[in-house]
């Protein structure tokens, strides 16, 4: 099975949810339109307010409702998959970093609230810890959703794994000047999961913080099989899921696993 994708490298404007929703729909439906038309668009982390977490209570979408109706609306028109980058979603208990994913025609898919706030932007001041993996289905395809800084934790990407995971998608807001580690974490997840990884970053500048862009599709043996420099644009590149069980075949990890040992 292929797979077309699409990542929209965003420059996204702090605490202006009106300029990033529009910006948003501007690139996804460029990237619509491109030929090959992709199957599945991938957007970064935070990408409707960034990381305005002063103000976060007040300007993060009630319920996700704007997102998904908008998320929806394209992913049934247009008749691709769309995993929705994450978003800042305000419900009773606080503010979530919360992925959403629509299939193609227009129902969600999967959710998944990051689980690991970092500590050194202030994130477990202002939001909320999610308290479960993130699944989907994709187009009958297994695949598993992490968020940005839950990606130095190989636990959650190798339990999405030994679920089925095919690939992963990762919307992140990583900044300067941690490219290496970016690069890295991205290829171990890949590697020591045979699978792919599919990581969306936001380039552009908020503050003083830089973002690097650089995002990236890693195959199941940790090859970089393309890559976004550092300007806002539309990442393509066609992914062939059935390397993922070739890979597994030829290096049966999973089989040769001792997880008595691990505890």
């Amino acid at each position: 099975m292929k797979l077309k994708l699409a990542l929209l490298q965003m420059d996204i404007r702090i605490g202006e949810p009106e300029a990033n929703y529009k910006k948003a729909e501007q690139m996804m439906l460029a990237a619509i339109a491109a030929d090959p038309k992709p199957d599945v668009v991938v957007l970064p982390e935070m990408w409707n307010t960034g990381y305005a977490l002063d103000r976060i209570g007040e300007l993060a979408d009630e319920g996700g409702a704007r997102t998904r109706e908008k998320l929806s609306a394209l992913a049934r028109e247009h008749r691709v998959v769309i995993v929705g980058g994450s978003i800042a979603e305000k419900r009773e208990e606080g503010v979530y970093n919360t992925i959403h994913a629509f299939g193609r025609d227009g129902e969600e898919l999967g959710q998944y609230d990051k689980i690991h706030l970092f500590r050194l932007m202030d994130e477990e001041k202002h939001l909320q810890p999610g308290g479960r993996d993130g699944t989907l289905s994709l187009d009958g395809m297994p695949a598993g959703m992490m968020i940005c800084y839950d990606i130095r934790f190989p636990e959650l990407a190798r339990k999405l794994a030994l679920g089925g995971a095919k690939m992963l998608f990762v919307p992140a807001e990583w900044p300067n000047p941690r490219l290496h580690h970016w690069r890295t974490l991205l290829q171990a997840r890949a590697i020591e999961n045979q699978m792919y990884v599919i990581a969306c970053n936001r380039c552009g500048q908020s503050g003083s913080t830089v973002f690097f862009g650089h995002s990236m599709v890693v195959d199941p043996w940790g090859e970089v099989i393309a890559e976004s420099g550092e300007q806002e644009g539309v990442l393509t590149v066609e992914i062939d899921l059935g390397l993922v069980d070739e890979v597994r075949t030829r290096i049966p990890i999973f089989e040769d696993r001792r997880p008595s040992l691990y505890q």
